[in-house]
């Protein structure tokens, strides 16, 4: 008897975890430090159409702008902004080692993102890809 309603206990706890993860997800606004080094990455470029996946020989130059935005710049003219899907905390300190799980030649919108401590090794935060939108500069 007492097994039918443990469901109806369970639930509203699980309820209550599951929308303080997305408090916790979500990302911490920009500070005028980042907005200006994403203003002079991305100033006289234009937008252009979102892409699920970029080269990743081309995406060796990863800037950490927030804990949820990166900046990988190809060259002088092609930068692509990559808006997480979740928040990662601690990222923009670049103090950790970045390393992309990938099954391709490519970097792809999903593809996950583990954060390792440089000195210990263990693991910290991972997150995820979201779409790459490049921004050039005008011909």
């Amino acid at each position: 008897m007492r097994t039918k309603f443990l469901p109806l206990l369970v639930l509203p706890l699980a309820m209550s975890a599951c929308s303080a993860s997305e408090v916790a997800d979500a990302p911490a606004p920009i500070g005028e430090k980042q907005a200006k080094q994403l203003a002079k990455e991305l100033d006289g470029k234009t937008p252009g159409e979102p892409v699920n996946c970029i080269t990743s020989i081309n995406a060796r130059d990863a800037m950490r702008i927030s804990d949820d935005t990166l900046l990988y710049r190809v060259s002088g003219n092609l930068v692509y902004l990559n808006k997480l899907r979740s928040s990662c905390p601690g990222l923009a300190r670049g103090d950790d080692i970045m390393v992309v799980e990938t099954y391709s030649g490519q970097y792809c919108r999903g593809d996950f993102i583990r954060q390792v401590d440089r000195y210990s090794g263990m693991q910290g935060p991972s997150c995820s890809f979201g779409d790459f939108i490049p921004y050039r500069k005008a011909k």
